[in-house]
């Protein structure tokens, strides 16, 4: 049955304009961004299977544009709305995190790295380039790499640094493996780039490392 013919209430977007955009489902949320359905399938019941084949909303917002394409009712200008509501969220908390000086408290970095690097396929190494007030300059994605492993080089993290005018630095990489546990190797080049940043007058912050839903300190575990 299409959504059309469904009784007003259970229809997703007359019920998000009557109850509020809380009381949806994932998956009539998911059917307002997609849209449309295909003949004898509700944009319900796509945004449903797209849910069971991915696993979870976050997996279906983040998927790679060949998964989304091969997936049924779905194809490139789907894949587009799909990529565009995750890039608005990022964005959203970017901004939210640049109004107040946030990159002083733990946590709300730690959020703010998560939201940027957990759904990377692939190892990327970042700096977050701070003012002498610890306010954010400019988030770099300076090096990436395979799935387990980013090459980086203390020379080229400098040069950024002072081209951003950076009074201050917070050292950031994730783990695809979505294990957020330092390796004796973080440890090492963490401590290439600290005496680097030194030779500059640049203080390293903090090192986070970045797995699916958490992100681990250097600073709090001591490491830096």
């Amino acid at each position: 049955m299409k959504i059309t013919n469904w009784p007003m209430e259970e229809r997703p977007r007359e019920k998000l304009m009557a109850f509020g955009a809380h009381t949806l489902s994932d998956a009539e949320l998911l059917a307002i961004i997609i849209h449309t359905g295909v003949k004898g399938v509700s944009a319900v019941q796509l945004a449903r299977e797209a849910l069971n084949k991915f696993g979870s909303l976050r997996a279906v917002l983040v998927a790679q544009q060949s998964q989304i394409e091969k997936t049924k009712g779905f194809g490139k200008a789907k894949y587009a709305v799909l990529a565009a509501c995750s890039e608005l969220h990022k964005r959203s908390f970017a901004q939210s995190l640049k109004r107040d000086i946030a990159f002083t408290q733990a946590d709300k970095t730690s959020d703010y790295l998560i939201s940027q690097l957990r759904d990377k396929s692939s190892e990327v190494f970042c700096m977050l380039m701070l003012d002498s007030q610890h306010q954010l300059i400019a988030f770099r994605e300076m090096f990436k790499g395979t799935i387990n492993a980013a090459a980086v080089y203390p020379r080229e993290l400098v040069k950024q640094a002072i081209e951003d005018n950076a009074a201050a630095v917070i050292l950031a990489h994730n783990h695809p493996s979505g294990i957020a546990e330092p390796s004796q190797a973080d440890i090492q080049i963490t401590e290439r780039i600290k005496h680097a940043m030194q030779l500059v007058d640049v203080r390293v912050l903090d090192h986070f490392i970045v797995g699916d839903c958490t992100a681990v300190s250097f600073a709090q575990r001591g490491l830096l």
